[in-house]
């Protein structure tokens, strides 16, 4: 009993996403607007867009995101989007 109240009752830790807009600006489009909607709508989620997270060089190459601090990018939007959901696992 014990082991499914503490499986029920467990709280999974709240993931911090930062987004840079310029970023999103240039690698999303009207398909994975959508998609990234529906993630962000999780209520484990905290997210932030910025106009700039500093970050030129890799912004201009590839999609990316601050999670809980450290970068994560993908090859296109649509693969940032699926690593964005393996950290919710």
């Amino acid at each position: 009993m014990k082991n499914l109240l503490s499986k029920v009752f467990s709280k999974k830790a709240k993931i911090q996403i930062e987004f840079c807009q310029n970023n999103l600006d240039r690698f999303l489009n009207e398909q994975t607007i959508s998609d990234y909607g529906k993630f962000l709508e999780n209520p484990r989620i905290q997210y932030k867009e910025y106009e700039c997270l500093s970050e030129c060089k890799l912004c201009k190459k590839t999609p990316y995101a601050k999670v809980n601090g450290q970068i994560m990018s993908g090859e296109d939007s649509q693969d940032l989007l699926n690593k964005l959901y393996d950290e919710l696992k």
